[in-house]
């Protein structure tokens, strides 16, 4: 599919016509990459509005449309909302990767708003598992995974930001974890629990032995950014930039050509943890997610104030920890059901 880049100002509320430079499918994919990494957004993110992009552009040259227009979007996140039934979330991520499309890679502005059917918002609370139901899905992990289960519950970790974890990022002396880069960019520190400093020490020296064995073996490199890795070459084979968490197998780089470990893949904790909810009998739909949020609910329930919570969960706005009140039934103050003043 070939567009000129005046067709595509139709979106602009402006009338197409033609002109000499256009630009197919997949130069658009291409630009769209470049001006998602220049502005830092994370690799997650990159690919999921890649995906969107590409997704719409399809359904374009499927409806046999030769322009791009306000019309062709509104169509296409009316269709996820009604025929795919998507979540509002999905639909907002799909919005937001055609806005970045036209906006920062196309540069042509959007004005006002199209006749878009929204999918309909569902308010849910969060599924909290008790601190002996977490006693009993722990139990049912072992090793590498129940540790790392236990900082989703312990320390409040998203699974991604345990999962990229750097040998570094862990310091036992001090009891912190610097998660780096968590949602949004944002950096913060969180606690070490101290029934994790023995196994982190352990899990420490075992990167330690796989990373020398790796060097060994002409590997041993990870991923660093374009920046860093050319202002200090020989950082990416250092010990406390590897992945805490290694996979079990080393890759190629695509880009560098470089051998190295990544993380582990977040599929493979995700069907643990599922694996022991159904062991340890279970009845709620707990998720590697649910054990973050029962961390933030008894923290709550201990009588933490909402602010450390905020900041240990690295929340931009104190009205998403809200929510967790809302879970406890304390919506900012302790109520008493008045069956338990009865005497």
């Amino acid at each position: 599919m070939d567009l000129c880049d005046e067709q595509l100002a139709h979106f602009a509320m402006a009338s197409p016509s033609s002109g000499p430079d256009c630009a197919s499918m997949e130069d658009l994919l291409a630009n769209a990459r470049r001006a998602l990494v220049a502005r830092h957004y994370s690799p997650r993110t990159i690919t999921a509005y890649l995906s969107w992009i590409r997704r719409f552009l399809m359904s374009v040259e499927a409806s046999g449309s030769r322009t791009l227009g306000r019309e062709e979007v509104d169509a296409f996140l009316t269709r996820l909302a009604v025929e795919d039934e998507v979540s509002p979330s999905t639909q907002n991520q799909a919005s937001s990767a055609l806005l970045f499309l036209f906006r920062r890679v196309l540069e042509i502005p959007i004005d006002g708003k199209g006749d878009i059917v929204r999918a309909k918002r569902r308010e849910r609370l969060p599924v909290v598992l008790d601190v002996e139901e977490v006693r009993r899905l722990l139990k049912e992990l072992k090793g590498t995974k129940r540790l790392i289960a236990g900082l989703l519950y312990g320390s409040g970790l998203r699974l991604g930001e345990a999962l990229r974890l750097r040998v570094q990022d862990i310091a036992l002396g001090l009891g912190q974890i610097t998660v780096r880069e968590g949602k949004g960019g944002r950096d913060r520190t969180t606690m070490v629990p101290e029934r994790l400093h023995e196994g982190l020490a352990r899990q420490i020296d075992r990167r330690e032995a796989i990373h020398e064995a790796d060097l060994e073996a002409g590997a041993g490199w990870v991923f660093l950014s374009k920046a860093l890795a050319r202002s200090r070459p020989g950082l990416g084979r250092t010990l406390g930039e590897q992945y805490l968490f290694p996979s079990a197998r080393v890759r190629v780089h695509s880009e560098t050509g470089m051998r190295g470990r990544g993380p582990l893949h977040p599929s493979a904790m995700a069907r643990a943890v599922k694996q022991a909810v159904d062991q340890a009998g279970l009845r709620k739909r707990a998720t590697c997610h649910t054990l973050r949020h029962s961390f933030a609910t008894h923290l709550l329930q201990s009588g933490h104030d909402i602010r450390t919570v905020q900041e240990l969960l690295g929340h931009k706005n104190v009205r998403t920890t809200m929510v967790y009140t809302h879970v406890l039934n304390r919506p900012g103050l302790g109520v008493q059901s008045p069956l338990d003043r009865m005497r």
